[in-house]
């Protein structure tokens, strides 16, 4: 039997933000990190398909990551309850924004950034091994123009390796955002309403289940 949502999920995700926006709206929740073990295969496959739209991207992306952590969930025996996964991506003029490959590239995404206002969508994704669910948080966000100084003292802080974008909201490079339309916790990686709006879903489901 699934453990009722009021008694904890599980998070698949290392991002140590969506941990903290789980803390924030009192979720109990227990870390499922990906491990690569032998006999548990491979991490999810970031690849975009051919010709696919940044909001399919991403929700494709979250829904798998939450059916790998139910899995690995499965594999390593542990008590089960919901897992949930997020997955975040920058799109500009339908072009998906992911992770940058290393800090020339981080710097390149910051000068097609400057000047321009760019989606970043947010999808989560939670299952009981029984359902699935997704929703999208999309969010645009404009950047003032940014000098070449600047951008290559950013990068070179660090704080654009490993986002997607090559930029995080709630830290430095809040001073280049100009204007936000849409949920500051989706930028942050983790939509708080459609978060909460889904597991009050599945809670209310899971109670009528003895």
């Amino acid at each position: 039997m699934v453990a009722p949502v009021d008694r904890g999920i599980y998070l698949a995700s290392r991002s140590p933000r969506r941990r903290e926006l789980l803390t924030q709206i009192g979720v109990r929740y227990h870390l499922l990190l990906f491990r690569e073990r032998a006999g548990e295969g491979t991490e999810v496959n970031e690849d975009p398909l051919a010709g696919e739209a940044p909001d399919a991207y991403v929700e494709r992306m979250a829904r798998a990551k939450a059916e790998l952590g139910w899995k690995r969930m499965q594999q390593r025996n542990l008590p089960h309850a919901p897992v949930l996964a997020a997955d975040t991506t920058v799109a500009l003029e339908g072009r998906i924004f992911g992770k940058p490959a290393d800090r020339a590239d981080a710097a390149a995404m910051l000068a097609q950034l400057s000047g321009r206002s760019h989606e970043v969508l947010t999808a989560i994704a939670l299952t009981n091994g029984e359902r699935l669910e997704s929703a999208l948080s999309r969010s645009e966000v404009h950047f003032r123009t940014l000098t070449a100084q600047e951008i290559e003292e950013y990068v070179a802080g660090g704080e654009a390796d490993d986002k997607a974008g090559a930029y995080a909201i709630q830290g430095r490079a809040a001073r280049f955002i100009s204007e936000l339309r849409g949920s500051y916790s989706g930028v942050m990686g983790l939509p708080l309403y459609e978060t909460a709006r889904m597991l009050e879903g599945f809670a209310g489901r899971e109670r009528r289940f003895p």
